[in-house]
C-alpha cells in the first residue's frame, strides 16, 4: 500500500518527479527546453512552496504562476490538448507514489488549476 502526501518532503518527491516527466514529454517538453529559460534548482522552490499550499494551506508561496503562464503562452500558445497531457502525466505521477485523501485532493485541484488557466487562456 502506498502512502498518502503528508508533508513537505512528499510534496518534493511528486514535484520533482512531475517535471522530469514534462521536460522529456513529447508534447509537452519543448516548453522547458525551447520556450522556458528558468533556473531548475531556483524553480523546483518556488514549485515546491506552490503546490505545499495548494494542499496543505501553508501560507508560504507568493506569485503568480497565471501571468507566468500567459507569458509563456505569448511566446508559444498552449493548446487543449497541453493541458489534457499536464492533467494525464500529473494524475499519474501522484498515482505512482502515493494514494489517500490529500493524493485525491492534489488531483482534483491540479484539474481545477488546470481548467481555470484554459478558461483565461482561451477566452
Amino acid at each position: 500500500m502506498k502512502k498518502d502526501i503528508v508533508n513537505r518532503k512528499d510534496i518534493e518527491k511528486l514535484v520533482d518527479a512531475f517535471y522530469d516527466k514534462l521536460k522529456n514529454d513529447a508534447t509537452l517538453g519543448h516548453f522547458f527546453k525551447e520556450v522556458v529559460n528558468v533556473d531548475w534548482e531556483k524553480h523546483a522552490g518556488v514549485l515546491y512552496c506552490f503546490w505545499e499550499n495548494v494542499l496543505f494551506y501553508t501560507g508560504n508561496y507568493n506569485g503568480n504562476p497565471m501571468q507566468q503562464h500567459i507569458l509563456i503562452h505569448a511566446k508559444k500558445p498552449f493548446t487543449i490538448q497541453d493541458f489534457t497531457q499536464w492533467t494525464l502525466l500529473f494524475n499519474e505521477t501522484v498515482d505512482a507514489f502515493f494514494e489517500g485523501k490529500n493524493a485525491e485532493s492534489i488531483k482534483q485541484r491540479a484539474q481545477s488549476i488546470s481548467t481555470i488557466m484554459q478558461i483565461k487562456l482561451f477566452k
